[in-house]
């Protein structure tokens, strides 16, 4: 894609083309506050200049990360402060980072119940089955 002049000011669906996020989730960000009020044309179209794109790829990026909208929040004003200090953005990481590892550590979990529920279940006519047992007894009624 080629550099935008400076000064240089797109519509929505180009903005989205250029950040690689969608004309709708342009308008989510925006509602929620992640993206500024943009300029309006005269006849009422908003126009997106080069640091609004930028911005959008910043979310874009966090998003692809895993980051949550208030992580995202946090992120984008660090980003915009060239005054804050590295270990604020560092910390905002960290635990996002931890919070991932704490979230594969249940999925591994489950995958591990689910392996063992599917390893008693004979998978054949019995009505009998290990996997539905367990989820009938619920979380109270298991050892």
């Amino acid at each position: 894609m080629s550099q935008a002049p400076e000064g240089q000011t797109f519509n929505i669906g180009d903005a989205a083309q250029r950040s690689g996020v969608s004309a709708k989730m342009v308008r989510h960000y925006e509602s929620l506050g992640l993206l500024p009020p943009v300029a309006r044309s005269e006849a009422g179209y908003r126009r997106y200049s080069m640091r609004e794109v930028h911005t959008l790829r910043f979310i874009r990026r966090a998003r692809e990360l895993g980051f949550g909208i208030a992580e995202i929040r946090v992120l984008l004003s660090l980003w915009q402060d060239r005054g804050r200090a590295s270990r604020e953005v560092k910390q905002v990481a960290q635990r996002h980072a931890a919070d991932l590892q704490r979230r594969i550590d249940e999925m591994q979990a489950m995958q591990r119940t689910l392996e063992a529920l599917a390893r008693h279940c004979h998978g054949d006519e019995r009505a009998d089955c290990p996997i539905l047992d367990d989820l009938q007894a619920g979380p109270r009624d298991r050892p």
